[in-house]
């Protein structure tokens, strides 16, 4: 255990040290949710306006805080992901100086190197979502807050647990590079893509139906959808509250991917927890035999 907390807190350091590469990972999140708050507020406002029955009322900040629920989900859902990816350059940068190659050769275990990387990068990641939620918290305290304090936990417990995911998808994928362009050539595809493909940037509802069926299959569309729930919950029981009917309701929440379903059938919430858990396990088992692996193969050959 000791071993292992040594290397937690020398893969911390190593990249709090590096103060660009912080405040990047910082700055990023929080600089999305000022791009989201300008550009895509008024597309999700007029949207939402489009869909309701004629002659109904709404209360505009009623719709600020269903948009700016939206608008939060959407950044959580990719920085949990897109930051992990950053926090992880240490596995790579100690390949690129041999730092890896000596730990290696060292009595140390593969799994307890591989633990030792998972959970500082976790660590790192939670510090900078955590913040980058607090921040949406803030905005959405501003326009229009109708979240319950259920609702913050569970949004909590959601940056957690794809947090866990992202941390993990990465240390599978970081394990094969070997350089920094590599990794940088990387974190610009996940960065570009990957909002595209969990629903963040378009509700996937919105895309053909052959494609919707694929994107059912990946994690974090699931987690998506987590957080849409919890961050726009307080703002459809509100509009439920003033009269709007539960099909018009149904539909909001069907075109911002609130509800997902697995071809046909709706996925329960209880059920998208449960993908996430198993696609967070399968992941770091999978990451931590490569690592022991490759810790036996150095070994025999030195």
């Amino acid at each position: 255990m000791y071993k292992i907390s040594a290397l937690i807190k020398r893969n911390s350091k190593l990249f709090f040290k590096d103060k660009g590469v912080f405040f990047t990972s910082l700055i990023t999140p929080l600089i999305l949710l000022v791009l989201y708050a300008t550009f895509l507020s008024n597309v999700y406002r007029d949207s939402f306006m489009a869909g309701l029955p004629q002659g109904f009322n709404m209360p505009g900040e009623l719709i600020d805080g269903l948009v700016g629920g939206q608008l939060i989900s959407s950044l959580l859902a990719v920085s949990c992901v897109t930051v992990s990816f950053c926090a992880n350059m240490i596995m790579v940068s100690d390949k690129v100086t041999g730092a890896r190659r000596d730990l290696n050769i060292t009595p140390v275990k593969g799994s307890h190197l591989a633990i030792g990387y998972y959970v500082a990068t976790l660590f790192v990641t939670l510090i900078i979502c955590y913040i980058a939620m607090g921040a949406g918290l803030i905005y959405l305290l501003n326009i229009g807050w109708y979240l319950s304090l259920s609702d913050v936990l569970f949004m909590a417990l959601d940056v957690f647990l794809l947090t866990m995911f992202g941390t993990a998808l990465s240390s599978v994928i970081n394990f094969f590079l070997s350089t920094q362009g590599q990794i940088s050539a990387v974190g610009s595809i996940v960065s570009s893509c990957y909002g595209f493909i969990c629903g963040a940037y378009m509700p996937i509802s919105s895309f053909a139906e052959g494609l919707q069926k694929v994107l059912s299959f990946f994690p974090g569309t699931y987690a998506t959808g987590l957080f849409r729930n919890h961050a726009t919950r307080g703002a459809f029981e509100e509009m439920q509250k003033i009269g709007l009917s539960d099909r018009d309701i149904g539909a909001m929440k069907d075109a911002i991917d609130c509800n997902i379903y697995f071809f046909d059938s709706k996925v329960h919430t209880r059920n998208m927890y449960l993908i996430l858990g198993a696609s967070v396990i399968v992941l770091v088992s999978v990451y931590v035999v490569m690592n022991v692996i490759s810790s036996k193969r150095s070994k025999v050959t030195k």
